[in-house]
């Protein structure tokens, strides 16, 4: 995952960011609410830790700006020493989707994240398979079966196929997929990316005559909508 570590204390951002890069995942650090909304602005993060007490925004200020301005927010964590009930009340009211009351363990922190996110995550068919409309994922074979006929995909075209329908309707910016599907965010070509989108979009028919448009957003990345829900 993609992940933003957002506190003033720079002890407790290197604390997160250490944490949760050894469990594989990606951190990018901001010292205050207006840098992450800026950030916001032009990126994708699938996670948020948010302080409460910061200089610019306050971590509820910045909950409530991302759940207005970006169309699907990452899940968040406000992770605080304000440990009164009603502040606890307030997090959670204002969006967060778990609070966490410093300082807490490592291993709960990442116990916290598992099960925010196992919640969240979409039932597999099987262990081989993932449904989505008329496309069944074959995670074994890397094909896609629609209409009655399968499509042979590469492991990048899979996974970057997989990773616009597990995300419909989300904004999904260039430096997001290149590290989520490239595992690199500086020296992939902008290109490489490009063709793979335009053969995904040919494969697999992401037409609204299928049901599908796979759009590009410029200056930012790509977003995979249902044709079906006049979006």
């Amino acid at each position: 995952m993609r992940i933003a570590i957002v506190d003033d204390d720079a002890q407790m951002r290197s604390f997160l960011d250490e944490l949760l890069t050894q469990q594989g995942h990606s951190c990018t650090q901001f010292g205050d609410g207006r840098s992450v909304t800026t950030a916001l602005s032009r990126d994708t993060y699938d996670l948020m830790f948010v302080d409460w007490n910061m200089p610019g925004l306050t971590g509820i200020e910045v909950v409530g700006w991302t759940l207005k301005n970006v169309s699907t927010p990452p899940r968040i964590i406000m992770l605080t020493s304000r440990t009164e009930e009603r502040d606890v009340v307030e997090g959670l009211e204002a969006g967060a989707d778990d609070y966490i009351i410093k300082p807490e363990a490592g291993t709960i922190i990442l116990a916290r994240v598992a099960a925010l996110f196992r919640r969240a995550a979409p039932q597999a068919v099987d262990g081989r398979y993932d449904d989505f409309g008329i496309y069944r994922f074959d995670r074994v074979t890397e094909s896609v079966t629609f209409e009655g006929q399968e499509v042979m995909l590469t492991s990048k075209e899979f996974a970057l196929a997989k990773a616009f329908f597990e995300n419909q309707h989300r904004a999904l910016s260039r430096p997001y997929i290149l590290e989520t599907i490239w595992k690199s965010s500086a020296d992939l070509a902008t290109r490489t990316l490009d063709v793979h989108v335009s053969r995904i979009r040919t494969k697999l028919k992401l037409t609204p005559e299928h049901g599908y448009r796979l759009q590009t957003i410029f200056g930012f990345g790509y977003r995979l909508e249902s044709a079906h829900d006049g979006v």
